[in-house]
């Protein structure tokens, strides 16, 4: 076993553009497109907001699987932008390809991140050599995305 922790330093949402793009079938699976309207960023290391650019490109498999693929920017309250990329994924369970076909979507499901942060502000370089995860929530309902977001040291 190796020794790590994990230390928290946010949380943010992100509100969704409605409707999102569908486009189905693909040989692939179906692919989602939903782009961000706002957001907001609180925590111990970084306030901010996540600004109105980027989104996610989903690729729902035949196997009920969603791969989360997003790209946006937070800045933060004292002026830094901070790219974030990330990969991710979700269950929908083995019918959830054929749900979401027949628009049977889960309005509330679990997500898992691994974000990457890229900045050039002095402030916040340390986000740079960082690898992270993040445990999140959909609210489909409401339009919006939650995650908390943890270094592994």
């Amino acid at each position: 076993m190796f020794d790590y922790k994990l230390e928290h330093l946010f949380s943010y949402t992100i509100t969704l553009k409605n409707p999102f793009e569908v486009i189905t079938p693909l040989p692939e699976g179906i692919r989602a497109n939903a782009y961000f309207a706002s957001g907001l960023v609180k925590g111990p290391k970084m306030n901010g907001k996540v600004l109105p650019v980027g989104g996610d490109w989903v690729t729902i498999r035949p196997d009920g699987v969603g791969l989360i693929d997003v790209r946006t920017t937070f800045e933060t309250d004292d002026g830094a932008l901070i790219y974030t990329t990330y990969l991710g994924i979700y269950d929908l369970g083995e019918d959830g390809y054929q749900n979401f076909l027949n628009q049977e979507i889960p309005l509330q499901f679990p997500l898992r991140i691994a974000p990457r942060y890229h900045t050039a502000h002095p402030d916040y370089k340390w986000l740079n050599r960082l690898f992270c995860i993040g445990i999140g929530q959909a609210f489909l309902d409401r339009s919006e995305v939650e995650y908390d977001i943890y270094a592994v040291r």
